[in-house]
């Protein structure tokens, strides 16, 4: 174990700068460290069929800095590197940092793995880090990526091999916020302009990519010089399939290797079948339906929203369209994330409140558009169906807008929702900060509520180093969002990934298709 100085950390430091700091030098290589996948060897080269993964969707770009949607961040991962990693156990290793850690409350630093190219043979440096961060807090590129790092205030090159970042306060989760940020090549965005990288990724990743040919597949090839060691599996493509149907069939027929979003009803047939399984993970992402209170209107008046609260059974649903697929929570956080509050729990399935809850709103009968993605999350159209029938149940008048992903995304980034909409949200962070700064604040990348007690608890959160000062306020802002029912209902998913037996991988509970530690069976 490389030996990390902690005098001058002040005593308040919190629990996860801690274990970021003792996790950096834990002798890990992140992604070098080869998987010894179980279930056989590789074939030769020559032998390999491609892996073929299927997703609900098609990325929206392929920017780093560009998307906050898991099906980019897929693709992306097997492209690009991260300072920070995280392995399967979702604990931090070494990625192109070698070791992290805090010099005083606001500055941490950063030192870099030497040796490391990128696909076009440029040397990785301080100065790609920078350029990396800096397009990302620059609030004229307008990154939807930029509250995950708007604590940053400077980025310092010490040394080519070497980076400081200072922040505008004590920030504890950076080194959690950097492990989901994709490192670029300061040359190449240079040279090529984001345009062209948005449609033409080059990073440092054990993939290479080859071609992307929208709504039909994203073709990546294995890149034999990865500083962590060639991929066994040589080639992987990524394709679009909305139809969860169309995703089991080509799963069934040897046309794909990975699928994602098996409906319940269908686990038992493919984890018994003769050429597939199933891989099965209690998700990191919360699927949500929020209100759009920010721009006035009756979706803005807290008794409305409670009004549909109380008219959702979200045990119902989970139950009886999820199949159990799923755990209803209370909160936007699951349990496994530092802030959760196991005392806030679901509203009570209760339409006769909720109808006198409706009368006290003021509500005439308007119609309330509702937006669902569909294919993007397991049974997302159908649970907003089911949704609109409970509301409609208590009188609301109530429209389904179906969305293409492209579309849906836009509109959510865009925080001009009509009515209600149906979004999940992924925060690999396990902090609070990851889902509430972003989804429940004023500002919020993602939000379309705000009230004052609940911005200024997570405000003041993310700037103390203390875990319990900081835990306190999370249960403040949670509780208030819970009373004025910010979500009108919300729920964990069991991500279930259906897998061709001569594929050996391990699906993550953050939702990244990594495969860079797969193998293929002989």
């Amino acid at each position: 174990m490389n030996r990390i100085d902690l005098k001058g950390i002040r005593r308040g430091v919190g629990v996860l700068a801690i274990t970021a700091i003792f996790l950096a030098g834990c002798g890990g290589a992140g992604r070098s460290q080869q998987g010894s996948a179980t279930g056989g060897g590789t074939p030769k080269v020559a032998d390999q069929k491609p892996v073929i993964v299927l997703q609900g969707v098609d990325a929206t770009t392929l920017d780093p800095a560009g998307h906050t949607e898991t099906p980019a961040a897929n693709i992306l991962n097997n492209i690009y590197d991260t300072l920070v990693h995280r392995n399967e156990e979702m604990k931090f290793e070494p990625g192109l940092a070698t070791e992290w850690k805090p010099l005083n409350d606001t500055t941490w630093e950063f030192k870099l793995r030497q040796g490391v190219k990128f696909h076009d043979g440029t040397p990785f440096t301080a100065e790609d880090v920078k350029a990396s961060v800096e397009r990302i807090i620059n609030p004229d590129e307008k990154s939807p990526r930029r509250n995950n790092l708007s604590a940053i205030k400077e980025i310092k090159i010490i040394d080519p091999q070497t980076v400081q970042f200072i922040t505008s306060a004590p920030y504890p989760i950076l080194p959690n916020r950097l492990a989901s940020e994709h490192i670029i090549s300061a040359k190449y965005l240079k040279e090529k302009g984001k345009e062209y990288l948005a449609k033409t990724p080059m990073g440092t990743g054990p993939y290479k990519f080859v071609k992307w040919v929208k709504q039909e597949e994203v073709v990546l090839q294995a890149n034999p010089d990865y500083w962590g060691g060639a991929p066994k599996i040589q080639q992987v493509i990524f394709r679009p399939v909305g139809e969860a149907t169309t995703r089991i069939s080509q799963l069934q027929t040897g046309q794909a290797d990975i699928i994602v979003n098996v409906p319940a009803n269908q686990v038992e047939s493919l984890k018994n079948g003769k050429d597939t399984k199933t891989a099965e993970v209690a998700s990191v992402r919360v699927i949500y339906v929020a209100a759009q209170a920010r721009k006035g209107g009756i979706t803005a008046n807290p008794k409305f929203r409670q009004a549909l609260a109380h008219a959702v059974d979200g045990e119902s649903l989970v139950k009886n369209v999820l199949l159990g697929n799923g755990f209803l929570l209370g909160s936007a956080l699951t349990p496994k994330h530092f802030g959760f509050d196991a005392s806030i729990q679901p509203y009570t399935y209760d339409p006769a409140l909720a109808k006198q809850l409706l009368k006290e709103s003021g509500y005439n009968g308007e119609e309330i558009q509702f937006d669902t993605p569909n294919g993007r999350y397991a049974m997302d159209k159908e649970m907003a169906e089911a949704i609109s029938g409970q509301l409609q149940a208590i009188g609301v008048k109530v429209k389904l807008q179906v969305n293409e992903w492209g579309n849906h995304i836009k509109l959510t980034n865009s925080r001009d929702q009509k009515g209600l909409w149906l979004i999940g949200w992924g925060n690999a962070t396990w902090d609070a900060d990851g889902t509430l700064e972003a989804c429940l604040t004023s500002n919020g990348s993602n939000s379309t509520y705000g009230n004052p007690v609940s911005d200024d608890a997570i405000a003041k959160a993310r700037t103390l180093m203390d875990p319990k000062q900081r835990e306190a306020l999370y249960q403040t802002a949670l509780k208030q969002v819970h009373d004025d029912a910010a979500f009108i209902t919300q729920w964990q998913p069991r991500d279930v990934y259906g897998v061709s037996k001569r594929l050996n991988w391990t699906p993550r509970s953050d939702e990244l298709i990594d495969l860079y530690k797969a193998t293929l069976n002989n």
